[in-house]
């Protein structure tokens, strides 16, 4: 595998990183289980006279059916480069790549149809329409594709019975707890097949039973192969990850696998 390490990416232009990566088709044949590739990710912002830097220099690559939680204290960044990965927001300079393409320089049409195609994104928060029911939640972002109603239909049932909401699928938020809150929150970021599922501090509103619940939910989520980017400041859901990419002034200051898919380090 061609892994880009830090260190490298501080070293070389990025011209000449992105040329490295972009390089042949045997070079790209042997990277292609990568998913993610961020090559030198800045994120800076004006503020009067003072440059703020969000992200610094970060390089990194994210495998298919990896498991990782982003962590960090708070202003470390974590919920910044979230924003770069879910295609919310664009790297100041720097190259992001998904599935060998180069996000970070597309225009605001292509993002938006890669948030809908690629990314599923569940919030602390639940973010949920009030007076639609856990079935009309699940089933919104299929609204925005072509799928003929009884394929919709039929993939909203799959994914309720996936986060085992089947005899609440006609209840709506407020008739739902708020554990079951969040599982629909995780069955409408499903319901796509997205590539990579975001999650910003999932289990934050959710007290410790239920959040184990959950986060038992995302350890069945990714045995089943999705892709999972937890963003945490809680080193206990941090643990539940594969590998933990720790953050802190904008810069990574740990990248540590925790184990590996079949079983510790």
């Amino acid at each position: 595998m061609n892994r880009v390490p830090i260190h490298e990416a501080r070293e070389k232009p990025v011209a000449k990183v992105v040329a490295d990566y972009e390089g042949s088709a045997t070079d790209r044949d042997r990277t292609s289980k990568v998913l993610i590739r961020a090559v030198d990710l800045w994120k800076s912002y004006r503020m009067g006279t003072q440059t703020i830097h969000a992200l610094r220099n970060l390089s990194f690559q994210v495998e298919e059916n990896e498991y990782v939680a982003i962590m960090g204290p708070s202003g470390s960044g974590k919920s910044t480069l979230m924003n770069v990965i879910g295609c919310l927001d664009t790297p100041t300079r720097g190259q992001y790549f998904l599935h060998e393409k180069r996000v970070s320089s597309m225009d605001d049409d292509e993002l938006a149809q890669v948030r809908n195609q690629e990314i599923g994104f569940v919030f602390q928060t639940f973010n949920l329409l009030a007076r639609a029911s856990a079935y009309q939640n699940i089933e919104l972002p299929l609204l925005y594709s072509r799928l003929p109603r009884s394929q919709r239909r039929a993939r909203t049932r799959e994914i309720l019975a996936q986060v085992e909401l089947e005899e609440r699928a006609n209840h709506r938020p407020n008739e739902l707890s708020g554990g079951q809150r969040q599982r629909v929150a995780i069955g409408r970021a499903l319901v796509n097949r997205p590539s990579i599922l975001l999650a910003d501090e999932p289990t934050g509103n959710l007290d410790s039973r239920t959040g184990r619940e959950i986060l038992n939910l995302f350890d069945t989520l990714h045995r089943k192969g999705n892709t999972i980017l937890l963003v945490t400041h809680d080193p206990d859901v941090g643990d539940r990850a594969d590998r933990v990419i720790e953050l802190l002034d904008g810069k990574i200051t740990r990248d540590e696998k925790l184990r590996f898919r079949g079983g510790p380090v």
